[in-house]
């Protein structure tokens, strides 16, 4: 794992790996933490956001780049074994996914991708603006929690801490 954590890298690369159209929302955050974050983090990672795009399978529900983002805090706070409910790894996990949505809805109100894209024609893609700069955004709360929690350094664009 890195020891430092550059929050715009992580951001303007989830963006950049979205935009290119390689991956979709939870794809591009979670390899975007992966490269700049946990290099040794399972290449599989990736694959297990790939069902969350476009809310769900495609179902508009929750929006992709929540739950990629999610998938990451998992990874590094979430707990292997079966335990009880108030294991402190669970519900620690569990807050961190807390404040991470809480984040976003404060931002914009709702979690459905369904009340983000309504009215926008998919098919002509005039929602990747708005679902860029989603992904940018939880790409970057997903990488200020997990430096926060783990104590790596932060770095912003400037070189400071």
């Amino acid at each position: 794992m890195k020891k430092e954590v550059c929050v715009k890298q992580v951001r303007d690369d989830a963006e950049e790996i979205f935009r290119l159209g390689g991956f979709y929302c939870s794809e591009a955050i979670i390899s975007s933490v992966r490269k700049n974050i946990a290099p040794e983090m399972p290449i599989e990672m990736i694959s297990a956001g790939s069902g969350f795009p476009i809310g769900v399978g495609r179902s508009k529900c929750m929006c992709g780049a929540v739950s990629g983002a999610v998938v990451c805090l998992g990874y590094f706070f979430g707990r292997v074994q079966p335990t009880t409910p108030t294991d402190p790894k669970s519900t620690k996990c569990m807050e961190l996914a807390y404040e991470l949505q809480e984040s976003f809805r404060k931002n914009h109100k709702v979690l459905c991708c369904h009340v983000h894209v309504q009215g926008l024609d998919m098919a002509n893609g005039e929602h990747r603006p708005q679902c860029i700069a989603f992904t940018g955004e939880m790409a970057q709360k997903t990488a200020e929690i997990i430096a926060r929690e783990l104590n790596l350094k932060l770095v912003y664009q400037d070189g400071t801490a």
